[in-house]
């Protein structure tokens, strides 16, 4: 899917040079490049879709892409009241499945319409540029659950193969977890001791991206992001992405190793702050300093309870 995005797009980038373009009666300029025909599309019905945001036509500099790369496709429901108006949205009608378009939002006329943005960004006479492609549309909520769903295991498998070809390059053997997770171990601890569910895990660690070992996100093994002191985890009590609480047991008390994360079992498509990018596949180095019984304790959110982000 992510390969039919960026194909769609570059050629929606390619077939816009120099055509003419319509206007809504809102006064938004858009092109339609028709597909094959495809399901039409009215209000009330859900989208599959994808959309790149780019800012254009500032002087002297070069356009930019707002909105990172989609993995997966976007879903929503056709809105064709008056708070469409001057968006992608009010053109979504004409749409068919399968069609492209290029709408362009003029940022002089966003701001005259009261839209906050920032003008040391988004400067006088320059324009966001909307490059949308409609991939499917369905008329019962349910259906889009089920696409997205279907979507949505399409892409933790590529995640997970991406891990997996990731190891098989390095020559890496992992023990993989109950959902894809993989586990290098280095020195498997005491095996009395256990980081298992219902335990406290006193944790060294070290996050860094799989594709740039380079960029260290967090760590408490040094002291290059403020904070040395062991990370106390309770294990299986869903206070760390899943991916630490699907690993960690496979670890006792003075264990030492990695653990090979997919986005999903990580931070997901949301990411986390301007160090971890959304669908990042994530590596810990891991030192198990302790391992106790932990006391009962309500569940947290994740979010607030990651390594680097408490």
């Amino acid at each position: 899917m992510k390969k039919i995005i960026f194909a769609a797009i570059a050629a929606i980038s390619l077939a816009s040079c120099g055509v003419n373009y319509e206007k809504s009666p809102s006064g938004l300029v858009y092109k339609i490049f028709p597909g094959k025909g495809g399901d039409s599309i009215k209000a009330g019905y859900y989208i599959k879709y994808d959309v790149q945001f780019y800012l254009t036509g500032r002087t002297g500099k070069q356009d930019s892409l707002l909105n990172p790369p989609s993995v997966m496709p976007q879903y929503l429901q056709v809105d064709t009241s008056k708070r469409a108006e001057y968006s992608f949205m009010e053109i979504m009608p004409k749409l068919k499945a399968g069609d492209s378009a290029v709408a362009i939002l003029n940022v002089d006329t966003l701001k005259n319409r009261h839209v906050n943005l920032d003008s040391t960004v988004f400067t006088k006479g320059s324009s966001i540029e909307c490059r949308l492609k409609v991939f499917k549309s369905f008329k019962e909520e349910k259906d889009v659950m089920a696409d997205y769903e279907k979507e949505s295991k399409a892409e933790e498998a590529r995640e997970v193969k991406v891990v997996e070809d990731y190891l098989a390059s390095k020559n890496l053997k992992g023990i993989k977890t109950k959902n894809g997770a993989y586990v290098v171990l280095d020195n498997p601890g005491d095996a009395s001791l256990k980081a298992d569910s219902g335990k406290i895990a006193s944790v060294k660690y070290k996050g860094y991206l799989m594709s740039d070992n380079s960029k260290v996100f967090d760590t408490n093994m040094d002291s290059s992001k403020g904070h040395t002191e062991p990370y106390d985890v309770p294990v299986g009590r869903h206070g760390v992405i899943q991916g630490w609480d699907e690993a960690l047991p496979y670890f006792g008390k003075g264990g030492t190793g990695k653990i090979y994360i997919p986005a999903f079992l990580a931070y997901g498509p949301q990411g986390n702050g301007p160090d971890l990018p959304p669908n990042a596949n994530l590596i810990f180095d891991i030192q198990i300093v302790d391992v106790k019984d932990a006391p009962s304790v309500q569940e947290r959110d994740p979010r607030q309870m990651i390594p680097g982000h408490r």
